[in-house]
């Protein structure tokens, strides 16, 4: 299992670059076997947000994946990400003036080393990533094991993560961050064109979680995430196309409680094109602490957050992937997501209706060759 790890001062424009960067794997719930091919892969990604009369963030970067097979029962692979933010994150809520510019760059670097078995693989993973103000590092190991006739594999996980923040508004304070987590999930095959998996994760954090460069923001020391995740892939025969499924729960103990349902659709296409459109819904619950806009701001309790991360909201993203198969070992993939955020949308209701409404855009452009 791959750690991950948030910075306190990420946008939310980050935090969906995180998941944009996701290279291919070298290691997938049926891939027991040791590949026989490497693998190189470059991603481009470039998002910005935006809010009415709100100046906001833009991110540019790229990321170089590599996988080698070793030996035949051995595979070694490492990602590079370097990704440059710029912009201005509101003080407090979107509606209040006096924003903070940002101006960061982050690099970070994976590594991973998987050992295959005739029933099954391990794999070892460490990451690293620095900028001017926080520095992460991770460690991880994941265990798969399948049944005889591989329609079944049982996936364990954990990890944990260390982060130092050093905010750049005071050079001489230090915090720290530590993540522990773990992961179980199954994954079966139902019929010859069906797969269904159930992930269960848990996420144990102590530390720093507040924001220092927002005001009124002191949040708990602890943070303890449940995660439940269920995906149902379907294969179409006669259109040779695939329907991927998928629906998410999440709870911690801040108070917040998201779903996400998620919905592609793969379809092959003469001349080795290959379309996929997407459509994604999230809802949240608010953060027991988080402070509408409405709300004095007199008399705070134990602790407070005028983050609008943490607020009630509902989301919506659409989005296509295109791939081309330009020769035997080349591919060519370009991928467009829209994003809109509303305080009304929230499932549960509760929203903050003085937020300003949150909109996101984001382009992909991906090359990768295998020898």
């Amino acid at each position: 299992m791959k750690s991950v790890t948030t910075k306190t001062t990420n946008t939310i424009g980050a935090a969906l670059f995180a998941a944009a960067m996701t290279l291919p794997s070298s290691h997938s719930a049926f891939g027991e076997a040791a590949p026989d091919r490497g693998l190189v892969s470059f991603k481009y990604l470039n998002y910005e947000d935006s809010q009415p009369g709100q100046e906001r963030i833009g991110v540019n970067a790229f990321s170089i994946m590599g996988m080698a097979p070793i030996a035949g029962k051995w595979s070694i692979s490492t990602t590079y990400t370097n990704d440059s933010v710029s912009g201005a994150s509101p003080d407090a809520h979107t509606t209040i003036s006096g924003a903070s510019k940002i101006k960061e760059n982050r690099q970070a670097v994976d590594l991973g080393l998987t050992r295959y078995f005739s029933m099954g693989s391990v794999t070892l993973g460490n990451s690293y990533s620095q900028e001017n103000d926080y520095i992460s590092r991770g460690y991880s190991a994941q265990a798969s094991i399948s049944t005889e006739d591989k329609n079944t594999t049982c996936t364990f996980g954990g990890s944990y993560t260390t982060d130092t923040i050093n905010p750049t508004i005071d050079k001489t304070s230090f915090y720290d961050k530590r993540v522990l987590s773990c992961m179980i999930g199954v994954t079966q095959i139902l019929t010859r064109q069906d797969i269904v998996q159930l992930n269960v994760g848990y996420s144990n954090g102590n530390g720093y979680y507040s924001d220092p460069y927002k005001l009124f923001d002191l949040r708990p020391d602890k943070r303890q995430i449940k995660t439940v995740l269920t995906r149902w892939n379907h294969h179409f025969d006669r259109k040779d196309g695939t329907s991927r499924l998928s629906y998410r729960y999440y709870t911690d103990s801040f108070g917040v409680n998201a779903h996400t349902f998620g919905l592609e659709y793969v379809q092959p296409l003469p001349h080795e094109w290959t379309v996929t459109p997407l459509f994604r819904f999230y809802s949240q619950t608010a953060a027991s602490f988080y402070i509408p806009t409405s709300d004095p701001l007199t008399d705070l309790p134990a602790y407070y957050s005028m983050d609008q991360r943490l607020s009630a909201f509902g989301a919506i993203t659409i989005g296509l992937k295109v791939e081309k198969q330009i020769a035997r070992d080349w591919l060519v993939d370009a991928k467009f997501e829209s994003y809109q955020q509303r305080a009304e949308w929230c499932l549960s209701g509760g929203g903050d209706p003085g937020l300003l409404p949150f909109n996101a855009r984001s382009v992909q452009l991906g090359l990768s060759r295998t020898f």
